[in-house]
């Protein structure tokens, strides 16, 4: 049977239940905060804010977070599992991979690919066997092994940077197995991107690949299109309704259901404990934005629009137990 990694280190795949597959613990800048650490506050207090949220979140019946925090989104395991240590009925899955909608963080600048012109030949990227080693070794001298891969393609397209990290998390997959998350922009149609990028260029096959954030559509022929090739849509911004509504975001999976591809959507929040990119005169806005709110305010809309509760166990449970399986141990 497979095993999944978790911060607790590996279960199996049957104990993943109920996951909600795209939440952030802490969403962080790492130089702001250790150069001015008054942004960040006491260290204890974030912690124990974290474990009582989660704690809340494992008390409905939640057993799974994927936490795809990478390079780029102020990734710290250490922190992570002194939180996971507390909440010992919620299991946390971490990603590698590294987050940029342009270039690449600036330390891959003069490395890897990048040294291709200036030495004549094909240099390999660097980004591969961090990542490797992430999945297989464990992260930071914790231990904690990465359950899933993670890149990102926005508005500003296929980007230089964007490709670079595209390639180097599809010969991680392939060397690895690992499952792949991408922050997309369906507005601009990224997922068609990624398809090509990733899948008929790299050879990842879709069914590896949730295309996060779809829910920020409502066009739902596009992403039936994107269902049909084989992707997982991640409706997974429910509490996060900016430039859309929830009635938008919980509308579109009702039509999907309905069209039926249940087995192509997982449903998240991407919510956070603490993130610091969002300026403090905004978070008023998202007054709903809490790991709570699929389970208070989300299954309840889908209930009442028809989504049944095979549907919801399909969304909740086997669809992330199935994007998982073919993971290695």
């Amino acid at each position: 049977m497979t095993e999944i990694q978790t911060v607790r280190g590996p279960i199996e795949i049957t104990a993943l239940g109920r996951t909600y597959m795209h939440e952030h613990v802490f969403v962080l800048s790492p130089d702001v905060q250790q150069n001015y650490p008054e942004e960040w506050g006491d260290e204890e207090a974030r912690i124990s804010d974290a474990v009582a949220k989660l704690t809340a979140l494992s008390g409905q019946g939640v057993q799974t977070i994927v936490d795809p925090t990478v390079v780029g989104l102020g990734r710290y395991i250490p922190r992570i599992k002194r939180i996971a240590d507390r909440v010992p009925n919620l299991n946390i899955v971490v990603a590698t991979g590294c987050y940029t909608y342009g270039d690449v963080p600036f330390f891959f600048h003069h490395r890897g690919p990048a040294l291709n012109a200036a030495l004549g030949t094909e240099v390999p990227d660097p980004m591969v066997d961090m990542f490797v080693g992430d999945i297989t070794e464990g992260i930071t001298g914790t231990g904690v092994r990465a359950g899933l891969l993670k890149c990102a393609i926005d508005h500003q397209g296929l980007t230089g940077g964007v490709e670079r990290i595209m390639r180097a998390v599809a010969q991680t997959h392939h060397r690895t197995g690992t499952p792949i998350t991408v922050h997309t922009h369906p507005g601009s149609h990224a997922g068609d991107v990624v398809k090509r990028v990733l899948c008929d260029e790299e050879g990842v096959d879709p069914s590896r690949i949730v295309l996060g954030h779809s829910g920020d559509s409502t066009d739902a022929d596009h992403l039936s299109s994107l269902a049909e090739a084989g992707f997982i849509l991640g409706m997974d911004r429910f509490g996060i309704n900016l430039e859309t509504t929830f009635e938008a975001r919980a509308d579109i999976v009702v039509e999907l259901c309905r069209r039926g591809y249940t087995n192509q959507m997982v449903l998240s929040q991407d919510a956070a404990c603490y993130i610091d990119w969002i300026d403090p005169q905004v978070l008023p806005f998202l007054p709903q934005w809490h790991y709570l709110h699929i389970h208070d305010e989300v299954l309840p809309y889908l209930r009442e629009q028809g989504v049944t509760e095979d549907q919801i166990t399909a969304m909740l449970v086997d669809n992330p137990r199935r994007y998982f399986e073919r993971s290695p141990a």
